[in-house]
Formats: C-alpha cells, structure tokens, sequence
C-alpha cells in the first residue's frame, strides 16, 4: 500500500476499532453510567474487595490503613495500622485477607478485627513482599510474592531467588510455590469454579492462563493476552479487567473488548461490589472510583 492510501485508510480503521471498542462496552457498561469518583485524598489507593453484603474494602498502603465504603455511602477507617497492607480478599467465611507487606506476610483478619498471621517464609527465607492474592473455592489461597522495594524496609536485596505465586493449603500451615518463571506476577484472580488462574506478569506484558490441579499446583500454561495488569478481576461472564492506563477489558478468549478511562495517572485494581455486584470499584492513585455495569461480578 503506498503511503498516500495509508494515511487516507488508517482514520477508517481508527472509526472502525472505536465503534467496535464502544460497541463491545456497551455490552458491559450500563447504559448511560459514567465513572464517578466516590472519594479522594488519599496517598495510593489499592487492593479492593468486597465483602458478601456488597461492602468494598481497599487500602491506602502509604498511610497503612484500610478504608471500607459501605452501602450507604459511608467511608471509614476500617484498620489502622494494618501492616502495610496492599492486595485484599474475602474468603468463604467472611474472613478478610490482606497482603501485609511491612513484614512479608499474609493476614487473615476475622470479622471482629482479630488477626492471624499466615507463616511467611519459604525455605526458610522470607518472601519478597506479597502484593496480591485469590481465595480458592477449596479454602486455599493463591498470592503473587513479586519485589517492589519499600520505604519501611531495612532490607535492600530480593529475598527470594524469584519473583514467584505460591499457593496457601486450606489447612493454612503451608504453602508451595506454584509458578517461578515469570518477570514480575502482580493482579491475580481465579474462576468461581476453581478450575482456572490467570496472573498477570506486570514486566512481563503478558497475562497467563492456567488449570488448576487438585492438589493446588497449576498447570496447562496459555498466553491469554499480550498485556501485564497490577491489579485484575473478573465477572460471571468470564470476562477479565486488568488495570494500569484505565481499566483494560477482555473476554474469556482473551479479545480485547475496549477501555474504560480514568482520570488518574495510574489505575491499580478492580473489583465488583455494590448490593447487586454490579458496580465496578475502581482504585486508582489517590482515588476510588464507581461505573455501574450490566454483567454481574464474582466476589
């Protein structure tokens, strides 16, 4: 194609892949709904989750604490100090789960605020700092351990000799190291059925997709799509929204559908909450957002 034919065919293509991008949210976004910003003032907001009412908890790991925003509307302090904590998760049970990286490890905070400190060491080293984790249906816990260093550390060397995912036994004693061959694993997030992980290699640009075993490892290796992600979820659909420009969204295959924007430099992770899960909750640098939604989400 000469160059004059390009220059006249590329502003179609842009129309093209913008009518196909707006087309494949409409499918997703409410009619009509548009980003709303639900709070600021924070340092760097991370780590949502919602517990079964609908209730989204994320932290503000500069200022360590974790915020919760309620059905009402409400925002508060939830814990402070909370160990520094950066990726949440609920599990079956109500129990809150948090990526305590002041000291490389994993808490599990119970309803009344009582907390329980997973054992934190791997071969007898500590962990990197464990960023992001998924409950299991099985009671287990997948956490991606990749190294970021912090200003609260006194340590200035990885630990750890990669940046890897482990998995937590439903026993909650032990845990094994499942995945060791990627750049950096950051968001992580499973199927409801427990048959499937995806982990996104932040440095890596890439996003993987594996079958989970029953005994916890995971196998089946696939390349889902050609994009890392710091923090991910996904909706009964099986479509998956990764972050960091906006909110990245793709179907089961891996197709990318289109871009939710964020006026933020940085968008850190998702999750679905609200009374009908039907609400995207959206962290990003020193806010929290909301966009109602059609699909419903999965906790």
């Amino acid at each position: 194609m000469k160059f004059y034919k390009f220059l006249i065919t590329l502003p179609l293509i842009c129309i093209a892949l913008s009518f196909l991008q707006k087309k494949g949210l409409e499918e997703i976004i409410l009619q009509g709904a548009q980003v709303e910003k639900l709070a600021d003032g924070f340092q760097f907001t991370e780590g949502p989750a919602a517990d079964s009412k609908g209730n989204v908890y994320f932290t503000d790991q500069p200022n360590d604490r974790i915020m919760v925003w309620r059905l009402s509307g409400e925002l508060s302090t939830f814990m402070q100090p909370c160990g520094r904590s950066n990726g949440l998760s609920f599990d079956k049970d109500g129990n809150l789960w948090a990526c305590a990286d002041q000291k490389n490890e994993l808490w599990c905070i119970a309803p009344d605020k009582s907390v329980t400190v997973i054992p934190s060491k791997y071969q007898e080293k500590p962990l990197n700092g464990p960023n992001d984790l998924w409950n299991s249906p099985d009671g287990g816990v997948y956490f991606t351990d990749p190294y970021y260093k912090r200003t609260w550390w006194d340590h200035e060397t990885m630990p750890q000799a990669c940046q890897a995912v482990y998995y937590l036994k439903p026993d909650h004693k032990s845990f094994i190291r499942v995945i060791d061959d990627l750049v950096q694993p950051n968001g992580i997030v499973g199927t409801p059925d427990g048959k499937s992980l995806f982990v996104a290699d932040i440095n890596g640009n890439k996003t993987w997709k594996y079958s989970i075993n029953k005994d916890g490892s995971v196998g089946n290796k696939k390349l889902f799509c050609e994009m890392g992600s710091d923090g991910m979820t996904i909706d009964v659909m099986g479509n998956i929204y990764l972050t960091g420009s906006g909110v990245q969204v793709f179907d089961r295959n891996g197709v990318f559908i289109g871009n939710i924007p964020i006026p933020e430099n940085w968008t850190a992770n998702v999750c679905f909450g609200g009374e009908d899960m039907k609400s995207l909750f959206i962290t990003a640098s020193k806010s929290l957002y909301r966009i109602r939604t059609k699909v419903k989400g999965v906790y």
